[in-house]
């Protein structure tokens, strides 16, 4: 895609100048960008989608490991 619509991760070291030329740093924008990185951080490490079928299968996994402990101490 276009340079301009492209995430810091994704431009190369020798396009770094160019994309900075292109970003808007008025207050307007920077505003913008602050929002747009925390809604990304809230997405990825805050609002994560809970439950399944892994979340309940390494509890009844936990549970078999804890009650067979109990069961068998001389091990």
């Amino acid at each position: 895609g276009p340079l301009s619509e492209r995430r810091l991760m994704d431009v190369r070291l020798g396009e770094l100048p160019a994309w900075l030329a292109t970003c808007d740093i008025s207050a307007q924008g920077l505003l913008g960008g602050v929002q747009k990185a925390w809604s990304s951080y809230h997405d990825k490490y805050i609002n994560v989608r809970r439950g399944g079928p892994a979340g309940i299968s390494m509890l009844l996994a936990g549970y078999c490991l804890l009650s067979y402990g109990w069961n068998y101490q001389h091990i």
